[in-house]
């Protein structure tokens, strides 16, 4: 483990930081493994409290990093060696706070860290998805906050984002915050860290969605594939929870597979639970193929998944701590030596587009650059007013895209066809002022066609020669997918825009659906 790279340590305890440090996990093909070759399989506990079961919302922006809260780390870390437990699942963590005691302790109990990249009000949002600068600059934040750390897996870049065939093309946001952050990661930091996903276990998409981030291009593809899975419950089987079928399927998957969340609480609740999965999920049967997993969770609340009740200062230990420290004693995995491992299973074709799944599988959302779309505000004539609230964007963006469609081509993106907006990256602000002007120029800079009841003003433009090169970059890239609507469809079926204007949350990008078409103002990537 080593320390963050802002946080700010006493000299002792820097001393005592160098005393120990776990060596960092790799990976090779579809298992990971210590540097010194051994197998490592996760045996892993959920570890943050108002963290929802099976990627499900909380309702609210605020969130406790557990890895910032010494004194909860100091009572808990403990609790966790009892376990047996060798990594940790964080689901929002601040990068702005220190870290440094909490992994410190960690490191010393021989546990790692794999983190969700996202936060409650900071994430691909599966009914308005978007990849954007801001969120960008939160997932690439996390990375700083935590890659200093010798004792952290990596990432997930999502959680459940698309949970069922209505929401698929949230993936392909999804995949381009995985290939963003992983480009990240390789200018920034001289080790391996990973990025994967996190899915939910439906029977309509389980295998499309599984294929999806695995194949194509692999600077592009997740390093590992997280599965929450709650099949097992109570007294069942290797056959009849279904893990048959999934090492099955995963037997020829080119990544690491582990279950990022497990621990069915059917039917005595969280208490009663008996861990027969435990024991099958590090044993021969699945150690060949499943890389472990996470016990979804340490803290015991509404959701009655607990294995620790907090009350105040005090963890008192429930009924199914016990009982999974006596099945985690018992596993004894089989281990694959590194030298002796040469992989063969290779990356998974692309699926197919169809009713189920409408996300081409060969192109991504553009790289968020905030450059570009400051360049383009500056040079636009026609933008928001100074004193416009967000909750009034959603009117305009509604009127803009209806009355001029094409207006909005430049901010659009079309997940089927791969085609998207040079400025479909940009934020809510810079989108809206595109479209503006857009808007302003289809009407000649007629007189009042920069109003909008005081919600629109003209602006002086203004553009440097860098920024003339990259907007012209953008717009001759745009030109070259002229025509595109006509051959461009949408699987999914429309939905009114009044009614998909979220501006609470700013989900202001979902008029993309019915104002899917592609005209010149897109960019094919």
């Amino acid at each position: 483990m080593r320390f963050s790279k802002t946080s700010l340590v006493s000299a002792s305890l820097l001393l005592g930081q160098a005393a120990a440090e776990l060596p960092p996990i790799v990976m090779k093909g579809s298992k990971f493994f210590y540097e010194n070759g051994t197998q490592f399989f996760m045996k892993g506990v959920a570890y943050q409290q108002d963290s929802a079961a099976s990627g499900q919302s909380t309702g609210s922006s605020k969130y406790s990093d557990p890895l910032a809260d010494p004194t909860s780390c100091r009572r808990d870390v403990p609790l966790l060696k009892q376990l047996r437990t060798n990594t940790i699942r964080t689901y929002a963590i601040d990068p702005t706070k220190n870290h440094d005691e909490c992994m410190k302790l960690l490191d010393d109990a021989g546990i790692y860290v794999i983190s969700d990249l996202s936060e409650p009000s900071l994430s691909v949002n599966r009914d308005d998805p978007k990849w954007d600068v801001e969120l960008l600059k939160r997932y690439t934040d996390v990375v700083d906050a935590l890659s200093g750390y010798s004792n952290v897996i990596g990432f997930f870049a999502g959680n459940e984002v698309t949970n069922n065939a209505t929401n698929t093309d949230a993936s392909a946001y999804v995949k381009a915050a995985v290939r963003d952050t992983k480009n990240h990661i390789k200018a920034t930091t001289k080790r391996w860290l990973g990025v994967g996903y996190a899915a939910n276990d439906d029977a309509d998409i389980r295998e499309n969605i599984a294929k999806y981030f695995n194949c194509g291009n692999q600077s592009e593809a997740i390093d590992y594939w997280g599965y929450n899975i709650y099949s097992w419950c109570g007294e069942s089987s290797f056959t009849d929870s279904g893990y048959d079928k999934q090492v099955e399927f995963f037997k020829g998957y080119s990544v690491p597979v582990f279950f990022a969340e497990y621990g069915c609480n059917i039917p005595h609740g969280a208490e009663g639970r008996i861990w027969e999965e435990t024991t099958a999920l590090y044993s021969d049967k699945m150690t060949g193929v499943i890389s472990g997993g996470i016990v979804y969770m340490y803290h015991q609340e509404e959701n009655d998944y607990g294995l620790v009740q907090i009350k105040g200062s005090t963890a008192s230990k429930l009924k199914d701590f016990d009982t999974l420290s006596t099945a985690m004693a018992s596993v004894r995995p089989s281990p694959t030596q590194m030298d002796a491992y040469n992989p063969t299973n290779s990356p998974a074709a692309c699926p197919t587009v169809n009713s189920k799944w409408v996300v081409s599988g060969d192109r991504l959302p553009p790289t968020p650059n905030n450059d570009l779309c400051e360049c383009m505000y500056k040079s636009l004539t026609c933008v928001p007013s100074d004193n416009l609230k967000t909750t009034d964007f959603g009117k305009i963006f509604n009127y803009v895209c209806d009355q001029t469609p094409e207006a909005c081509d430049g901010i659009n993106g079309n997940v089927t066809s791969g085609v998207y907006g040079p400025f479909s990256m940009c934020g809510d602000k810079q989108k809206l002022g595109y479209i503006l002007n857009e808007y302003y120029n289809s009407q000649n800079q007629a007189s009042g066609a920069c109003e909008f009841k005081g919600q629109a003003t003209i602006q002086a433009a203004e553009a440097d020669d860098r920024c003339k090169a990259s907007l012209a970059e953008a717009s001759e890239a745009a030109s070259n997918t002229q025509g595109g609507s006509e051959t461009s469809k949408n699987i999914a079926v429309p939905i009114p825009m009044k009614h998909l204007f979220t501006i609470g949350d700013l989900a202001v990008g979902a008029y993309v659906v019915v104002a899917m078409g592609v005209g010149a103002g897109m960019v094919l990537l």
